[in-house]
């Protein structure tokens, strides 16, 4: 993962009410979320959040409803303003922007693709695509050459004159998703930009992204309530629980080692031989001598592992990145690795080293 942290937040706050501050040093005593709403009729939205998203790398925000992931990506373009903390951006701290800067971040440095798609139904697929260009003043001849080459990479060439109603769901996303290329933003905002979408389009959506990702490198931001959606695409995964971060890290990780009984409880249905990879349970290339059934890409999932060697577990494989062994996978270690492992004792610790 990359050394360059594009988007810093810290010790971040967010209360809802008529007296914030007030409750906010309640918040910082110790009170959770059910406790302030009950003695004091504020809502806490995000408590004490620490979270360095790398540049170029994709981080995906994940929790279920009323976790605060939604209320934390809103912060970063600003359309929501924290009751305490720091929102940082290449180094500058948003949160001291005045209106001009805060135009030119939400317009040449992010971009955001929504849930419920938010094209413009009396603009064509050219000119929802354009949108950015065209609101800084461009016509649609001097934008649409380069709306159109993003909507021939999302796979909708020569969709131009189409209108959204005439578009399927998983079409209109890939306009949106155009829409947000199109900009040309270092930055891309994704607030469950998938989850209205059926599930075969849902995994179609899903692998584009990854293409795309592994062709520019953005900096991703992917809200989503779904586990599986979250391993597949994180680098970074970060796992709320009423305005606070259970735990993060990388997916992997998290999968292999939960820190509290609520990540263990998250993990448990995963298929974690479809999940795991074999770079994250191999053992590194050292000076022991075993007999190698075969090669596996570090980044091939176990279940591939466990059909190429018949499910005999005395076979051990090398492990291979660009051509190059960086580990021993024994099918032993490989079983071990599917038993889901106990999480911490003391949940609150876990809690506050997220």
């Amino acid at each position: 993962m990359s050394d360059d942290i594009k988007i810093r937040i810290r010790n971040l706050y967010k209360i809802f009410g008529d007296n914030p501050e007030m409750a906010l040093d309640h918040v910082k005593q110790g009170m959770g979320k059910t406790e302030l709403l009950a003695e004091h009729g504020h809502v806490l939205g995000l408590n004490d959040i620490n979270v360095d998203m790398p540049a170029g790398k994709t981080t995906v925000i994940m929790g279920l409803s009323g976790s605060g992931k939604s209320t934390l990506i809103r912060h970063l373009n600003r359309l929501i303003d924290p009751t305490a903390g720091q929102v940082l951006i290449d180094g500058d701290d948003i949160l001291s922007y005045n209106d001009k800067q805060l135009r030119d971040l939400r317009q040449h440095r992010m971009s955001m693709v929504f849930q419920k798609f938010a094209l413009f139904p009396h603009r064509t697929v050219l000119e929802n695509t354009g949108l950015a260009p065209s609101v800084e003043g461009e016509s649609k001849k001097k934008y649409a050459d380069e709306a159109r080459k993003w909507l021939a990479r999302v796979g909708l060439e020569g969709q131009d004159d189409q209108y959204p109603h005439q578009l399927s769901g998983g079409m209109q996303q890939r306009v949106g998703i155009a829409r947000a290329l199109t900009s040309n933003s270092d930055i891309m905002l994704m607030d469950e930009a998938f989850s209205a979408l059926d599930p075969l389009i849902r995994t179609d959506m899903q692998n584009l992204l990854i293409e795309l990702q592994a062709e520019l490198a953005k900096t991703v931001v992917f809200i989503t309530h779904d586990l599986d959606e979250s391993l597949k695409l994180a680098d970074h995964l970060v796992i709320l629980k009423d305005g606070f971060i259970v735990q993060q890290g990388e997916p992997q990780h998290i999968l292999l080692n939960p820190a509290d009984p609520y990540i263990e409880d998250f993990v448990s249905d995963i298929n974690r031989a479809r999940v795991l990879r074999t770079r994250s349970v191999m053992q590194k290339t050292g000076t022991g001598t075993k007999d190698i059934a075969g090669e596996v890409d570090h980044d091939a999932n176990l279940e591939s592992v466990i059909e190429a060697s018949g499910g005999d577990t005395n076979k051990c494989y090398r492990v291979m990145k660009n051509g190059e062994e960086v580990g021993i996978l024994d099918m032993r270690t490989l079983v071990r690795a599917l038993v889901p492992q106990g999480g911490s004792d003391d949940p609150e610790a876990a809690r506050r080293a997220g």
